[in-house]
């Protein structure tokens, strides 16, 4: 996440000369960022505490200072950062969840694939998470460079890969060659690497929720405004509790919503989508991207919900063809084929598959252009039909989607206007 927006990246504070209006302007974006909050929450859309402070903190300046008190090209970047950030996440977590499916579940012995492949998966893990953690979690200690923080996030990959090679190919040799099977050996890669998430991402949040409160505190007690400062401990301690409470009583819809209802998530697909998220921020830090760690992991299950879309209609397009080549055979025979096929292999697969496209091209050679094309289908009607909607099965619930891009919109302009209300309203009321 962009660690500070709210309290000198978003306005200039040195163009308010009041420590009072200043200490109005910060009161007005913290209740107007928890109303939202604590509103989205119990609707169920996991909406970005990073932004919702920005837009508050921005909606509150432009009522205390005018219009130019606002940093525009922060702004820009973070709207930019509403669409790059959850596009790029989805993508990677995609092409992670396809890269286990291709080199593993796709593989004729599952667990001798996966023998060879999670401790590697494992290590990427421990790179992408050392990485950050080196990189963002050790910033208040000691600053370093990417290529450090990367070539640490390396070692520790490496160390990691050693100790975890043989415990895991002695686990995955044991277990029967099944996709629930392979799964199980990403039960505690899982765990480690969401509470890791948890951890940076509850940092930043709690980072980007205190700033207005650190903000008010500094400016009641020096009498004095200022861009930055250090923060009290008892701020952060202050925060990290909310956060605490914040979970235990609201939590479970958010999880609710990101577990179950976009899209089915099992261990494979969570971890692609915490390394997909995970790797997202540590290029976006690097580049000085405003990204928030929720629209990266939600963009992120996404990717791997309509992923799995794709792939159910390729499946069922091929399975098409085989019941095309298997015309006027056995059912049994048929379904023989289709479980043989669906454990080849990739390279088997197209093979089969060639080989079925092969018969269909040649029955078709053989019947007289004036059959009816109905005749010839290998479906019967009700048969078609189930296939076609097949095609269609959304994997990925829309109205669900459509009410969290929705949530995303309009954060920053609803907590802005808010803000500015609010901000308004403390004005007349106290001064």
């Amino acid at each position: 996440m962009w660690s500070g927006p709210s309290r000198g990246g978003i306005i200039d504070p040195r163009a308010i000369d009041d420590p009072e209006r200043f200490t109005w302007l910060m009161l007005s974006a913290l209740l107007a960022g928890a109303l939202w909050l604590n509103l989205a929450t119990m609707l169920g859309a996991p909406v970005s505490t990073t932004h919702s402070i920005i837009g508050a903190v921005m909606g509150a300046g432009i009522a205390a200072g005018g219009w130019g008190l606002v940093n525009w090209s922060t702004i820009g970047s973070i709207v930019a950062s509403w669409v790059i950030s959850p596009v790029f996440g989805g993508v990677l977590a995609a092409a992670l969840l396809y890269l286990i499916k291709r080199t593993i579940t796709y593989q004729g012995d599952m667990a001798e694939a996966a023998a060879k492949r999670v401790p590697l998966l494992i290590a990427l893990m421990a790179w992408a998470f050392g990485t950050f953690m080196l990189q963002k979690g050790l910033s208040q200690i000691v600053k370093l460079d990417m290529g450090t923080a990367v070539t640490g996030g390396l070692i520790i990959a490496v160390v990691t890969y050693l100790l975890v090679r043989q415990p895991i190919a002695q686990m995955a040799r044991r277990l029967p060659s099944s996709k629930d099977s392979v799964n199980t050996l990403f039960t505690w890669p899982l765990v480690c690497a969401a509470a890791l998430l948890c951890f940076a991402h509850g940092a930043n949040d709690v980072a980007n929720a205190i700033g207005p409160l650190a903000a008010i505190y500094e400016a009641l007690s020096t009498g004095a405004i200022a861009a930055r400062a250090v923060t009290p401990m008892w701020i952060m301690l202050l925060g990290a509790v909310g956060l605490s409470v914040g979970l235990a009583l609201y939590g479970s819809r958010l999880i609710r919503t990101v577990g179950k209802e976009i899209t089915e998530l099992d261990r494979m697909r969570a971890y692609s989508i915490a390394m997909a998220a995970t790797v997202t921020v540590i290029i976006a830090s690097h580049l000085g991207m405003p990204v928030s760690t929720t629209h990266v992991t939600i963009g992120a299950v996404f990717g791997v919900g309509f992923l799995r879309e794709l792939l159910k209609v390729n499946y069922s397009k091929m399975e098409a063809v085989i019941r095309a080549g298997h015309q006027g055979e056995d059912r049994e025979a048929v379904e023989a084929y289709l479980v043989r096929f669906e454990s080849a292999p990739v390279e088997e697969k197209k093979r089969m598959l060639a080989d079925m496209k092969k018969r269909v091209n040649e029955r078709k050679k053989n019947i007289r252009a004036d059959v009816d094309e109905e005749a010839f289908s290998p479906f019967d009607k009700k048969e078609r039909k189930a296939l076609k909607k097949a095609y269609k099965k959304e994997l990925v619930k829309r109205s669900v989607v459509m009410r969290i891009v929705a949530a995303w919109i309009i954060t920053v302009p609803a907590t802005a206007v808010v803000s500015a209300g609010l901000f308004h309203v403390m004005v007349a009321l106290l001064a």
